[in-house]
């Protein structure tokens, strides 16, 4: 690997005169031009895994370029979380292609936040844009990640709180610096706080965080404030999207991995492309993706990915034209989870889940048989329908005392709301004491489970749940997990019960996400929650188990049961609501099975 120079702090002034911070990293010795990478990032262009990025690809022949958003560290500006991320993104391009080390073509790279930054800006397809390595991002805010099923991620209340602290109010006042920091301590007594006031929290030091926060809070509907920035929601944007090489990839436990198929499949059929998907199964983060663990759920040595050899391999293939594997194998790879020994793996906690990478040359899978298993009275979940007569299930849910969330599809937030796997019958949880019990003992928690299972059973696709159910409240939520039900061992004398997937659906967002209805208590209605896509193989001996409730806190607010206005209702009350499972009302999961 050559050389590396480094440029700090070089400025480009926007259309509307605001100047963004760059950090150049060229290979030494000249040689150039280049094509470049560029990369816009919230979190601090001089962070150490962004810039020992940035130095390997320029070692490798690339000229780097690492650019704060609008309103961060060296940035001018406000900042308002992704709101101009597109046009501003649109004018780096320009900016940098016209640059003498860059030779015409841009990539863009990033994570997370810097996902959104490419795709934002890719949706307007700039001129000049080459290619993409887009990972772990979005493509509707509202639909799968700031919003999911109607309600919000509490991780973005979790996030403002964060951002908050490295801000730059709070770089320029200690008193505020102080502040913000003594509110990211008590984190865990501010999320007791829901709705958030405005101007009675600490986020009035920073006064578009803030609004920024009650914004996302207070559009449950799908309405114009989602609709009109390109790095919010690009559904109506496709068709326009830049036509340029993509490497997609996600993780089975990230909170982008709807985001990220559902990308694959709308621009792989729009677009020559190539358009290529990985999906792993890590959670969210760049340092997570060369683990072989998420959470506490153990998938061997094949599941670390070498994340930035992998990407150096998809740009030398794509604007260097080097046959290196990475164009001539099938589109999409993915890990599919299962087969370990359902022991703790020696000297950890970690349960032995295992796990191997299959490629596959489409998604979703053409082989997939859509199979529904139906929830039955007694607790049973089979492919037969239950018996006509079949009495409903019910429990009380009350807002106050919430459902714990307890690993799953996080991103932000790991020492409140670790991700990944973890056991159902207790554990990390973040609000209330410690409870060693697990969640299918509470009385608000309904259980549903095949018997073991006589074979193995793969499941990849996404997971949908469709619920005939009852409330005594005018709005409620209703929240669905898919569970593997690992038998009882010498390491695991109970059990172990590994959540697979999670979601949620608002009742007033049952037919739109534009148009709120709410119920009439009472009357019986038909809901669909749609769970993230997973692949697992629920090995034989397992059993496969879901769990039906109304509440899972942190990762979801917690609906007050009242109808009243989101993000303002100060009231809370509680439902009992009834779940059915009889010939007429036929509640069942839809798993996407892939036949042996």
């Amino acid at each position: 690997m050559d050389g590396v120079t480094c440029e700090r702090n070089v400025m480009m002034r926007l259309a509307d005169g605001t100047r963004l911070a760059s950090d150049l990293y060229l290979p030494a010795g000249g040689g150039g031009p280049w094509p470049a990478l560029l990369e816009r990032t919230p979190y601090d262009k001089l962070g150490p895994a962004g810039v020992l990025a940035a130095k390997f690809f320029a070692g490798h022949g690339y000229a780097v370029v690492l650019q704060d958003v609008r309103g961060r560290f060296a940035s001018e500006g406000e900042w308002y979380p992704f709101g101009n991320e597109g046009p501003d993104g649109v004018e780096t391009v320009a900016w940098v292609r016209a640059q003498p080390w860059c030779d015409g073509r841009v990539a863009t790279i990033g994570l997370s936040y810097s996902s959104c930054t490419q795709t934002g800006l890719a949706a307007l397809n700039p001129p000049g844009l080459a290619a993409q390595f887009v990972s772990q991002g979005f493509h509707n805010y509202h639909t799968a990640s700031m919003r999911q099923g109607g309600a919000l991620e509490v991780r973005f209340f979790l996030y403002a709180f964060m951002m908050a602290t490295t801000s730059k109010e709070a770089a320029a006042d200690p008193v505020k610096r102080a502040a913000l920091r003594q509110a990211w301590g008590d984190i865990r007594s501010w999320l007791g706080r829901h709705p958030l006031k405005p101007g009675l929290s600490p986020l009035r030091h920073v006064p578009s965080y803030e609004r920024w926060l009650l914004d996302i809070w207070r559009h449950g509907e799908y309405d114009d404030y989602w609709r009109s920035r390109p790095a919010y929601s690009i559904d109506e944007l496709y068709d326009q999207h830049a036509d340029v090489p993509i490497h997609l990839l996600g993780s089975w436990y990230d909170s982008y991995a709807r985001s990220t198929v559902t990308n694959y499949v709308e621009l792989g059929r729009r677009k020559r492309g190539p358009v290529r998907l990985i999906m792993g199964p890590w959670i969210h983060g760049g340092a997570n993706l060369d683990l072989s663990h998420a959470g506490d759920a153990e998938f061997g040595p094949d599941a670390p990915l070498g994340y930035n050899y992998f990407r150096l391999r998809w740009f030398d293939a794509v604007l260097k034209g080097r046959p290196n594997g990475m164009l001539e194998t099938p589109p999409v790879r993915i890990f599919v989870m299962g087969g370990g020994s359902g022991r703790k793996i020696l000297g950890t906690d970690r349960l032995d889940v295992g796990g191997r990478w299959r490629f596959e040359h489409e998604w979703p899978l053409r082989r997939t048989e859509y199979t529904p298993f139906y929830l039955q009275p007694g607790g049973g979940l089979a492919r037969s329908k239950a018996p006509a007569d079949a009495a409903p299930s019910r429990y009380v849910f009350d807002p106050a005392d919430p459902v714990p969330t307890i690993g799953g599809n996080i991103s932000v937030g790991y020492d409140l709301m670790p991700g990944g796997g973890f056991d159902q019958r207790g554990g990390r949880r973040v609000s209330g004491p410690r409870d060693p019990l697990p969640l299918s003992a509470r009385p608000d928690v309904l259980v549903f489970s095949t018997p073991a299972l006589d074979r193995d059973v793969e499941v990849t696709g996404t997971v949908a749940v469709k619920l005939w159910a009852a409330s005594t409240a005018p709005d409620t939520d209703f929240t669905a997990k898919l569970i593997d039900v690992y038998p009882p061992n010498a390491d695991y004398p109970d059990g172990y019960e590994l959540n697979i997937g999670d979601s949620i659906i608002r009742a007033r967002y049952r037919n739109s996400w534009d148009t709120p209805e709410l119920l009439d208590p009472g009357t019986i209605y038909e809901f669909t929650i749609t769970l993230y896509p997973t692949s697992v193989v629920f090995q034989r001996g397992h059993q496969i188990r879901l769990h039906i409730s109304s509440s899972n806190f942190p990762r979801f607010d917690v609906n007050p049961n009242t109808g009243g206005p989101l993000g303002r209702e100060l009231v809370r009350q509680t439902a009992v609501q009834t779940v059915f499972h009889d010939a007429a009302h036929p509640s069942h999961v839809v798993l996407p099975l892939i036949p042996a």
